[in-house]
């Protein structure tokens, strides 16, 4: 597998070909959640947006990993699971996986941090393999990730300086670099680790559908 210093250049390297497309994505999502959070607190207390935020959060994963690999991309990329028929497997996905991180952290702060790590390549499966059942993702997830969570870890304190800085910058630097930089770097962890997974016998192509 690929080092760190190595995704992270060739996720850099990724997003610089796609600039725009990558700036794009993050824009067009923070609107999203933006607008659905406000619907959400006018409607329902927030309906909204744990019903689509979720969803588009996916199709946005799908994205930045068509970008790490060098694939065009475009911004409707968001809106896949809306259109390919998956936004219940999706959506179901998404909510076990927070449902499991969120009783995790209710024992301690360790347990919760392991389990978001050992549940990291959910939506990205979700997102890339429509044929695997929302509850079978996390299976998959956990399985590829073991031997590599202090490493995933690790890839998302690294960003740490970088997010210091953007706070610095109101978040003008989060939104036209470290965030589509960081999101292309951890499609590219998520890339790296299935192959990895596919290359030892993991998983298999028949598993991931």
């Amino acid at each position: 597998m690929m080092s760190r210093a190595e995704i992270k250049a060739e996720a850099k390297s990724s997003f610089q070909a796609q600039r725009g497309t990558g700036i794009l994505l993050l824009v067009v999502f923070m609107l999203i959640a933006a607008v659905c959070g406000a619907a959400g607190v006018i409607v329902i207390g927030g309906v909204a947006g744990v019903i689509i935020i979720p969803v588009i959060s996916i199709g946005m994963m799908l994205g930045y990993l068509t970008i790490y690999r060098n694939e065009t991309t475009e911004i409707n990329v968001l809106f896949t699971k809306f259109k390919d028929g998956g936004f219940a497997r999706a959506l179901g996905g998404y909510w076990w996986m927070f449902l499991f991180i969120y009783l995790w952290s209710l024992l301690l702060f360790i347990p919760g941090i392991i389990k978001t790590m050992s549940y990291f390549m959910t939506p990205y499966i979700l997102a890339e393999h429509p044929n695997v059942p929302a509850k079978e993702a996390l299976k998959l997830s956990m399985r590829m990730t073991k031997g590599h969570l202090g490493k995933i870890f690790v890839a998302y304190l690294s960003f740490i300086g970088w997010m210091m800085l953007s706070g610095l910058t109101f978040g003008i630097l989060y939104i036209v670099y470290v965030g589509p930089y960081m999101a292309t770097t951890m499609a590219g962890f998520y890339n790296e680790i299935k192959e990895e997974a596919l290359r030892d016998g993991v998983v298999s192509i028949v598993e991931l559908g």
